[in-house]
């Protein structure tokens, strides 16, 4: 529920969360993903997304258990702090 509180939303057909983020420019997006590309990296959990210009879509799985897992909550949450700063 915290989660749907910030946009997020559970994908149909898929045991996923998806979220769109608008951003002011190309830069603040790609700042965005930066961020969130090194957090992933150390939580050996990557999102699956999608970047045009200052749109990011990003969908939260968790591959080797076939749906949701705590690194999806986790990654999540991460994801809406950083947004919250750009």
């Amino acid at each position: 529920m915290e989660l749907k509180a910030t946009g997020w939303i559970e994908v149909d057909n898929r045991d996923a969360l998806y979220k769109e983020l608008d951003f002011k420019t190309f830069n603040q997006a790609f700042g965005f993903m930066s961020r969130v590309a090194l957090q992933a990296e150390k939580m050996n959990h990557h999102p699956e997304w999608f970047n045009v210009y200052n749109k990011v879509q990003i969908t939260l799985t968790t591959h080797d258990c076939g749906g949701l897992s705590k690194k999806d909550i986790k990654l999540a949450k991460f994801i809406d702090k950083v947004a919250l700063t750009m």
